[in-house]
């Protein structure tokens, strides 16, 4: 069986460094013969969680955006890749409305191997506990492998051999 992969780009630019280290994994997957798709957040309309609830007595969101469009992908999916670049030490804004949005249907978020992309200046700061604060609540699923590499400017991942290696394979393996 072949296994289905989403990867979760959520830079606010297409071509970024964690955008760049997306497309080697799934260079990586596809030489294997695994299905794979990106979501790159930015092409999207996710509206913020409203907090309004609604959702743990539904089921469902009451905003109607398509973020239940990408929810139903990710609840076919044996791999899940989130990928961020790292603003002020944490995970990007899109990330986490992404995120926050999840909460009408962790439950059916299940049995996930989950990756990790992550591209930043300096340091990671609390990114990954972000990242692991939302996965426990998806159940049966396993952070696998995390995958940091460091640039500053656009394209810049691309000099790392190391961080671009470490993605491909990355895919490749899952």
């Amino acid at each position: 069986m072949t296994k289905n992969i989403i990867i979760i780009s959520s830079s606010p630019r297409k071509g970024g460094n964690s955008d760049k280290l997306c497309d080697e994994f799934i260079k990586g997957a596809k030489e294997t013969g695994k299905k794979t798709e990106k979501i790159f957040l930015k092409d999207y309309k996710i509206n913020h969680c409203l907090g309004c609830m609604k959702c743990q007595e539904t089921g469902s969101c009451i905003q109607k955006d398509d973020m239940g469009k990408i929810l139903e992908k990710i609840e076919k999916a044996e791999v899940l890749v989130l990928a961020t670049p790292v603003y002020f030490d944490t995970i990007s804004g899109q990330l986490k409305t992404f995120i926050d949005r999840t909460c009408s249907r962790y439950q059916n978020l299940k049995n996930l191997d989950i990756y990790t992309i992550f591209t930043a200046a300096e340091s990671f700061g609390v990114t990954l506990d972000e990242i692991k604060n939302f996965t426990k609540f998806l159940p049966n699923s396993t952070m696998k492998e995390e995958i940091k590499g460091i640039a500053t400017f656009i394209g810049e991942i691309e000099n790392s051999t190391e961080t671009m290696e470490k993605a491909f394979n990355a895919g490749k393996n899952c």
